[in-house]
Order: C-alpha cells, then sequence, then structure tokens
C-alpha cells in the first residue's frame, strides 16, 4: 500500500497561505518604544550611533509617545538625562527631576492609549556611569543601592509611572524595590525587572543616548557573563520572581535567543526581550550601504524573537514597525 508524499511546501505556495499557517505573529502590542529625554535641550537632539533615533525635550516626547499609541503600540519606556550629574545620582528620585516630569508628561498625553514604563537605575544619573553607589575603593555598594533603588521606584510612581523596570542588576533589587513601593501605599504596580542582563558590546550606542558610559572599569562585576550558559539566565529571573517581579527581561535579544527561550520555558510571568542600540545600529548601517532590505530585516529579527519566547519586544523600531504589522 503506498502512501501520499508529504510535501510541506505545499503550505509555502502563496503569500495567504503563509501568513494562515503561520506560527508566530508580531503585533504592535507585542512592542515596547524606548525613549530618551534630556533636560534642558530646546530641541531634539539626533544620535549619530542611532540614525533616527533623538534624546527628546519634553515637548517632543510628547509628541513621540502620541505617535507610538496611535500606532497601537503596547507601550513606552523613559530614560532620563538629567543636566548634572553627581556621585548619588540625586536626579533620579527627585520629584523635580528629568524623568519624574516626563513621566507626568507622557501619562497625561496618551492615558491608558499605551503603557507607560520608566527605566529604574543609576547610571544615567551618577557622574561616575555606573548603575549603583560606590565604595571607597571604587566599587559597587549593593545594599546602599538598595536602598536608594527604592527611592527611586517610589519617585517614579508618584510621578504616574504604570511600570517600574529596574536594570542595574543589583542582587535583591526587586525585592528592594517591592518592599518600598508597598510601603508607600504602591502596592498594584508592576516590576519588569532586567533580571537577565548581559556585559554586552551591543549597547555602545546607548551609552552615547543616554550619556552614561562607566568614568572607569566596566559593568562586567555585575552583569551577566555572555559566556555563561542559559541556565544562569534562568537562575536570575527565577530569584526575581521570587522576589516578586511581576515580568522578567532578557538583554540583549539577538545574541541571546537561547536564553530567552529557556527563562520562557522556566518562569510563569511574561518575559521581555530588548533589541538593544547596537542591534539597531548595525541594522541601520548596513542598510544605509544598501547592503540589506531593511525592513525584512527587521520584520524576520522581530520574529524570531517572539519564536523565541518573549512576550513583549522593546525597539527603537517599534513605532514604525507597529505600520507594518
Amino acid at each position: 500500500m503506498s502512501f501520499p508524499v508529504t510535501r510541506p511546501r505545499r503550505l509555502r505556495r502563496s503569500e495567504a497561505l503563509r501568513r494562515l499557517v503561520a506560527d508566530v505573529r508580531v503585533a504592535p502590542a507585542d512592542l515596547v518604544l524606548p525613549v530618551f529625554v534630556k533636560e534642558a535641550l530646546s530641541e531634539p537632539a539626533p544620535i549619530t550611533s542611532m540614525p533616527g533615533v533623538v534624546q527628546h525635550t519634553r515637548e517632543s516626547l510628547k509628541k513621540a509617545a502620541h505617535e507610538a499609541a496611535a500606532a497601537g503600540v503596547g507601550g513606552v519606556i523613559l530614560f532620563g538625562i538629567p543636566a548634572v550629574k553627581d556621585a548619588r545620582g540625586s536626579g533620579a528620585d527627585d520629584p523635580s527631576g528629568i524623568v519624574q516630569l516626563a513621566l507626568a508628561d507622557v501619562v497625561a498625553e496618551v492615558g491608558d492609549a499605551l503603557v507607560v514604563m520608566s527605566d529604574l537605575c543609576l547610571d544615567e544619573y551618577t557622574d561616575h556611569g555606573h548603575c549603583g553607589l560606590l565604595t571607597a575603593d571604587g566599587s559597587i555598594d549593593n545594599d546602599s543601592t538598595l536602598e536608594r533603588y527604592g527611592d527611586i521606584a517610589v519617585a517614579q510612581a508618584r510621578a504616574g509611572t504604570q511600570v517600574v523596570a529596574p536594570s542595574g542588576m543589583m542582587d535583591g533589587q526587586v525585592a528592594a524595590i517591592r518592599a518600598a513601593l508597598d510601603g508607600a501605599g504602591f502596592t498594584d504596580l508592576p516590576i519588569l525587572s532586567y533580571s537577565t542582563k548581559y556585559a554586552s558590546a551591543f549597547y555602545g550606542p546607548f551609552r552615547e543616548a543616554a550619556e552614561c558610559a562607566p568614568q572607569f572599569g566596566d559593568r562586567s562585576a555585575y552583569q551577566e557573563d555572555p559566556a555563561r550558559a542559559a541556565a544562569e539566565g534562568v537562575r536570575e529571573a527565577l530569584l526575581d520572581v521570587a522576589e516578586g517581579a511581576d515580568a522578567v527581561m532578557v538583554k540583549p535579544a539577538l545574541a541571546y535567543l537561547d536564553v530567552v527561550r529557556a527563562v520562557a520555558d522556566a518562569v510563569p510571568v511574561p518575559v521581555a526581550a530588548y533589541q538593544v542600540s547596537g542591534e539597531y545600529a548595525m541594522v541601520e548601517a548596513a542598510a544605509a550601504h544598501g547592503w540589506i532590505d531593511r525592513r525584512r530585516i527587521i520584520t524576520e529579527q522581530l520574529v524570531g524573537i517572539r519564536r523565541a519566547g518573549a512576550s513583549m519586544v522593546l525597539t527603537y523600531w517599534a513605532t514604525e514597525a507597529a505600520g507594518w504589522l
């Protein structure tokens, strides 16, 4: 008895067929737009290593948030750049600091049309460029940093943030932030933790955008080692979930899709992946030379990140890509 020959390519013969049987889809609501807002700017300032991305004024940020909401983007995440920095990052929790003012602006502009998130760290605010307070010998003081993170979380909550996203990779940061938020009456405010953040060369353009390059050393002592297996990333994510994280993140995305998959399989909460500045810059540079099909590359990467298990993708192309999806 003979059987028909199975030919998988039968379902690839047309765009309509491929669309019908697709297992992975990317929707605008899956995307989160990272945005930079800088104090004392009179007009948006282009970021040379990230063509098409700017440091916003408060006014231009409101316009960008409105455009993202109109495109159906799921959220925005704010990074603030103060005019003055100091050793303790005082601007990070100043009620009149740039990120607090910008949060209030954006929430007033878009309401619940998208989720307004705030990055919670110290590197943009410290004069030394590290993610925490320093000891006398220049190393990170983990526990003193946790106190600062708690204060920052409460300041951002009072300014109207709808999700706090701690990115400093301090041990115990989620528990400290959860305790501070609960103590201030913000028991319903979610935490999206950068649980699995690697010491990566892909962050170079971001450090220009956020003006946060370390003034000495690097962040390898507190961010994850790229040479560690995915199990280490899973362990970090599970620790944050145990401390009260409502969602977790893997950063960067492209070189760590195995980690995205492993974390997504292990945790009972949504998983975000951050398509970081270096990933963005490489595509834009290659596209500018005519070496790649820009739109197809961007779409393929977003599909790949979702296929690996990410529930949401932080991407600088969020608003533009939303128009294609």
